[in-house]
């Protein structure tokens, strides 16, 4: 049953400090939040109020966003509006998802500019029963069976343990005004086929149903905790961290159960089941990209960093370099530091064999070299698993090349031979760092 008492008391479970907190409430004019409204009122706790309308229902939109003004005009409640315009690009398809982003943006922003402490929404227990289906069609894992968390990331859902029934109920008993929107009769979006084809059958196969879905998502709940705790632990023994980047040690990482593997590797965006076991069974060297991370398949380790820090392999540099003396090249000093962290070289080429100007840049797919001290061609990334040189190592390690972009060496590892200056060559050019 929904009341005042009662809602107070889910409010506290999620925010204790509710007293001394600012929230910004989410109001569309529907029942859910208009309901919203009127319990965080009468706690007489610090409100305001965003609204969004997204023109997408005509003079119905405008209506909802009438109500809202009127209603926090009334008690002199702070309201932030945001009427979408043609800037705001609405797309042909995946409206839900565009108006989700719009109106969270919009929010943060708010919260920001106010210094308010929490966004609360007015998500409700039927909802938790609608995104668990979906994500049960998802196969999503015990994260998205668990349903909408009740406080993550400042966002505050107090009716979660309320239907949609006690809501509809707290509204008639308290004489509150609310708009309903007809679109969501409709079932074009897979949510209203879900709360208008499925919800309602399996609502009839017993009366507690709701209830005891609600029971069954705490329990999914207080599972995944435990399950988060656990995880963390075996992470602890796997993962080492460093300045830049992550290692996973390989071996025992595979040694644990799929589902272990699998969220672990989540928490990098590697959600798909299939790209781990690619992953499981990839040679070393092989890259993988998420959303958000790139994992490098090392000898003993699989190496995790953030994407915004691997600029070599997204968008690799060119430095062309200057002939300062008459036979003399050095290697320019930011560059050449990098490369002194590998060894220090001095090399003697033939300058009638190259293509003038020079360059240093980092290495790229395909690319193959003719090594001294070797019989025919390598391939570079071949030379680099021989010589056992790590992943993170090979992204720092420059090549020299010239006009034609043929490689005349890896700095400081190994020359090629071709471009070697021997005995009788007539225009030797020395380089150095």
């Amino acid at each position: 049953m929904l009341n005042t008492k009662t809602f107070q008391h889910s409010l506290d479970q999620i925010c204790a400090e509710y007293r001394n907190s600012k929230f910004l409430l989410a109001i569309s004019g529907g029942v859910d939040s208009m309901v919203l409204f009127e319990l965080f009122k009468d706690l007489k706790v610090n409100i305001q109020v965003a609204h969004v309308n997204y023109k997408l229902r005509g003079e119905a939109s405008n209506e909802d966003q009438y109500l809202v003004e009127r209603t926090c005009a009334k008690s002199n409640i702070p309201l932030h509006l945001y009427s979408v315009t043609a800037e705001d690009k609405k797309p042909q398809h995946s409206i839900q998802e565009w108006a989700r982003n719009l109106r969270y943006d919009f929010f943060r922003k708010i919260k920001e500019e106010q210094n308010i402490d929490f966004i609360v929404t007015a998500h409700h227990l039927n909802d938790q029963l609608e995104t668990f289906i979906i994500n049960l069609s998802k196969a999503s894992g015990i994260k998205g069976l668990s349903g909408i968390p009740a406080n993550e990331n400042n966002i505050l859902r107090p009716l979660l343990c309320f239907s949609k029934e006690d809501i509809y109920d707290f509204a008639k008993e308290n004489n509150i005004e609310f708009r309903e929107d007809q679109s969501n009769q409709k079932n074009d979006y897979l949510r209203n086929k879900i709360r208008n084809q499925i919800v309602p059958k399996l609502l009839e196969v017993n009366d507690n149903f709701l209830e005891n879905f609600g029971k069954s998502i705490s329990y999914l709940n207080q599972t995944k905790d435990f399950v988060k705790d656990q995880i963390s632990k075996i992470e602890e023994k796997l993962i080492s961290e460093e300045e830049d980047h992550s290692h996973l040690e390989k071996e025992l990482f595979f040694k644990q159960s799929d589902f272990v593997q699998f969220e672990i590797l989540r928490k990098y965006v590697f959600n798909d089941r299939q790209e781990i076991a690619k992953i499981k069974n990839a040679e070393t060297g092989k890259i993988f990209r998420s959303n958000e991370y790139q994992l490098m398949v090392d000898r003993e380790s699989l190496i995790l960093q953030k994407l915004s820090l691997e600029k070599i392999s997204e968008n690799p540099a060119e430095i062309p370099l200057n002939q300062n003396f008459v036979n003399e090249i050095i290697i320019p000093e930011a560059e050449g530091k990098e490369i002194a962290k590998q060894g220090t070289f001095s090399w003697d080429i033939d300058g009638d064999k190259i293509q003038w100007p020079l360059k240093i840049r980092p290495r790229k797919e395909g690319d193959f070299f003719y090594p001294i001290g070797m019989i025919g061609k390598k391939k570079i990334s071949k030379f680099f698993k021989d010589e056992k040189i790590p992943i993170l190592a090979q992204q720092k390690i420059w090549l020299l090349c010239d006009a034609n972009d043929e490689v005349i060496g890896i700095m400081p590892l190994r020359q090629d031979r071709r471009f070697a200056a021997i005995k009788d060559s007539k225009n030797k050019i020395k380089v150095k760092l």
